[in-house]
C-alpha cells in the first residue's frame, strides 16, 4: 500500500499509469535504447519530483506508472517524458527516426490509480452526511 504524501497546502495520492508507443508501433526500443530511456526517465522524474513506481519498456510500447504532485496534470507529465525522450532519441539514435519527424505517436493511454476502488470512494462520499449526523 502506498503512502499518502503532502506539500505545505495539500495531502495527496496521485498515481497515473501511462502507455505510449513509437510511431507506427515499430519495435525499435531494443536493449540499448531501453537502458538509455530507463536512465533518462529516472532523471526526468527526479528533476520534476515525480516518483516512478513501475517502468517497463517493451520493444514496441512503454508502461510508465508514476506518483506525481497534484499540480502536475497527466498531460503535463506525459509531455515531459515523451518530449524529452524524443529529443534524446533523435539526437543519439538518428537512424530510428526513419520516415517520421517524431519518434512517438501523438496519442497515449492514461489511467488513474490509487489505494481505493471507485466504489469505495463513491460509498465514502455518499456516507458523509450519515457520518456528519452522528
Amino acid at each position: 500500500m502506498q503512502e499518502v504524501k503532502s506539500t505545505r497546502h495539500s495531502v495527496y495520492l496521485c498515481n497515473y499509469h501511462f502507455v505510449f508507443i513509437p510511431k507506427y508501433r515499430k519495435a525499435i526500443l531494443n536493449d540499448t535504447v531501453k537502458t538509455d530511456l530507463e536512465e533518462l526517465f529516472r532523471k526526468i522524474a527526479k528533476k520534476y519530483e515525480i516518483e516512478i513506481i513501475a517502468l517497463e519498456i517493451m520493444p514496441d510500447h512503454i508502461h510508465l506508472f508514476v506518483n506525481a504532485l497534484p499540480r502536475q496534470s497527466p498531460a503535463y507529465i506525459i509531455k515531459l517524458f515523451k518530449g524529452t525522450s524524443a529529443r534524446f532519441i533523435n539526437q543519439k539514435y538518428p537512424e530510428l527516426k526513419q520516415h517520421s519527424v517524431s519518434i512517438w505517436t501523438r496519442s497515449y493511454f492514461v489511467s488513474t490509480a490509487g489505494n481505493m476502488s471507485a466504489d469505495t470512494v463513491k460509498r465514502y462520499i455518499e456516507d458523509q452526511w450519515k457520518n456528519a449526523k452522528n
